[in-house]
């Protein structure tokens, strides 16, 4: 009997690879047949099912290798109205953060079984409703979004349907309804000043960061925090783009406006990279004359000539957050991830 079904299973093996050669299609019952699971079976195995078991995956990767079969995504995504796409929208991918937690966003959706499409809003809020119209088209299974400023609640609610779902990441969107994963920015930027305290520092600025964004917000509050606690800490805010250039002219403003600043908290690492570079300029070393404090902790952090103290959040473990959402699709609100102080030599 088994010798009669392996000469079976050979011969229908046979047949559709011939039928191959002949351009005829093979389909999920084809497959079936060959592996000698039930077309159910092949459909588990095709949608990444934890359902299917060990054996049962290998017999159908094994016929689908033999019967040449493609697996028709768009169709399935008509039949389920969705796919299995994922759609990373970042909203400014020069920053050296927001790639590396694209990049671990898309490892670990990968280990989902899903696939992740990355796409670039440049701060743009135009852009980003354009580029998301867009791929609904698609119908993509999920959007993980990093909304630009002036991201409208309406806007982000309504993309999120019966099939598909929404996670907005790094920012807060008021009156948003869809789950948000972010780091403690406020308790990151509150640590980060009571180091410099700590030190014995009672004029602190704070450098840095667009006040239309959120994570402004929750860091400055974490920063005036720690300095009402104290009490007796002076205290200066100086807004600027978040980036080298942005931290050169904010920290010049800074020492033409208070030449006793003893330390600084900046809203990034690439921020602090501009102060520091300033601060060199007037022969000011980070550490020894002002203090400096960023934030991310990026790799090239600890590579500077003068190490730079920063706030730790690690990408991992905002994409392990979000994809827990993805996978379980129950969470509901705000995800708020651990972050840590790193101190160095600055």
């Amino acid at each position: 009997m088994a010798l009669l079904q392996a000469q079976s299973h050979s011969i229908d093996s046979q047949n559709l690879k011939t039928n191959n050669t002949n351009k005829q299609s093979v389909t999920v019952h084809d497959v079936a047949r060959v592996a000698g699971v039930s077309k159910s079976t092949v459909s588990l195995v095709l949608r990444g099912s934890d359902k299917a078991s060990d054996r049962a995956k290998e017999k159908v990767l094994k016929a689908i290798e033999e019967t040449g079969y493609v697996y028709n995504r768009e169709a399935a995504a008509m039949r389920s109205k969705s796919s299995d796409l994922v759609a990373i929208v970042i909203n400014d991918l020069t920053n050296p953060y927001s790639a590396n937690l694209a990049v671990a966003l898309e490892k670990h959706i990968r280990e989902l079984g899903l696939m992740a499409t990355l796409v670039n809003t440049s701060e743009n809020a135009l852009t980003q409703t354009q580029i998301v119209a867009k791929l609904q088209e698609y119908r993509v299974k999920a959007f993980i979004i990093c909304p630009t400023p002036n991201t409208q609640a309406s806007w982000l609610n309504q993309l999120q349907k019966p099939h598909t779902q929404v996670v907005s990441i790094m920012r807060q969107v008021d009156g948003s309804q869809v789950p948000c994963v972010l780091p403690n920015n406020e308790m990151g930027a509150y640590n980060a000043t009571k180091a410099l305290i700590a030190r014995g520092h009672k004029n602190i600025a704070f450098i840095g960061g667009d006040a239309a964004i959120s994570d402004y917000h929750q860091r400055l509050a974490g920063f005036n925090k720690a300095a009402k606690e104290q009490g007796d800490i002076q205290t200066w805010v100086f807004n600027s783009t978040t980036n080298r250039h942005g931290g050169r002219l904010a920290m010049s403003e800074c020492l033409a406006q208070v030449p006793q600043v003893e330390s600084v908290v900046c809203f990034n690492d690439i921020v602090a990279y501009g102060v520091i570079e300033y601060l060199a300029e007037q022969n000011l070393k980070p550490g020894a004359d002002i203090g400096v404090i960023g934030f991310d902790d990026l790799d090239d952090s600890k590579l500077m000539s003068v190490p730079l103290s920063t706030v730790k959040i690690d990408a991992n473990d905002i994409a392990k957050a979000v994809c827990h959402i993805l996978k379980n699709d129950t969470q509901k609100g705000l995800t708020q991830v651990p972050v840590e102080l790193i101190e160095r030599s600055s």
